[in-house]
């Protein structure tokens, strides 16, 4: 289990479907989604945890090391790493690193597909249709997001993603729940806004026979900031 796979999940998201009328998108949160990224705020180094299937990992990563050295794995299922799993998770950083950021979801989104959930005046969630990235994006129309504005700070404070229908993102895999929910910090003083929780939940088969069921909650602590040389 590794954070790359956390990531690779976010893209099998929606939330279930509600009445409501479609607006466009209103300009509080265009606003507060420009500086928005899925992965938070540049520049910190953390604590990465990762816990599901009965497993665990604990990484830290700082963007001030060389690449192929910034994420470290400190512990796995409760114990050292041994040898061996550093190897392997040394490895495979060599992939990690290289690969694009994170996807921000905030570029899928329908922005004329745009549905108010709830308001209490301090935080409101809209919903959104997503469109799909590239042609081989299958997933996309079977899925909605909603993002939660925390209006004094102008933040994002959440992201739901979750798939309001069963479908199949790739030959032989039927999926028939899924649901992911981003959790940030709100920013105080010099500490921006700082991602600090992803659960995940899918449901779903393989070849009608291999259960793809699966939880996992990856948590982010110890922020620490980078000083610039």
């Amino acid at each position: 289990m590794s954070s790359g796979r956390a990531w690779c999940l976010l893209l099998v998201l929606a939330l279930p479907v509600l009445g409501g009328a479609a607006t466009p998108i209103p300009a509080e949160l265009k606003e507060a989604l420009k500086p928005f990224r899925s992965e938070g705020s540049r520049g910190w180094a953390f604590t990465q945890t990762t816990r599901g299937e009965g497993k665990s990992q604990i990484e830290t990563f700082d963007p001030a090391l060389r690449e192929f050295h910034r994420w470290v794995l400190i512990e796995r299922d409760g114990r050292a790493p041994t040898p061996e799993d550093t190897q392997r998770y040394n490895e495979l950083q060599t992939r990690r690193s290289t690969a694009p950021n994170a996807p921000n979801v905030k570029d899928q989104i329908d922005e004329t597909d745009c549905e108010l959930l709830s308001d209490d005046g301090i935080r409101a969630s809209w919903r959104f249709r997503l469109r799909a990235t590239d042609k081989d994006d299958s997933s996309a129309e079977h899925m909605r997001a909603t993002f939660t504005l925390h209006r004094p700070t102008s933040t994002i404070e959440r992201v739901e993603l979750a798939s309001f229908e069963p479908f199949r993102p790739v030959l032989g895999m039927s999926i028939t729940d899924a649901k992911t929910v981003i959790d940030y910090s709100l920013p105080e003083g010099d500490r921006p806004t700082l991602l600090q929780q992803v659960t995940m939940r899918i449901r779903g088969r393989a070849w009608l026979i291999k259960s793809m069921d699966q939880d996992l909650m990856v948590t982010y602590s110890n922020y620490t900031p980078i000083k610039r040389k």
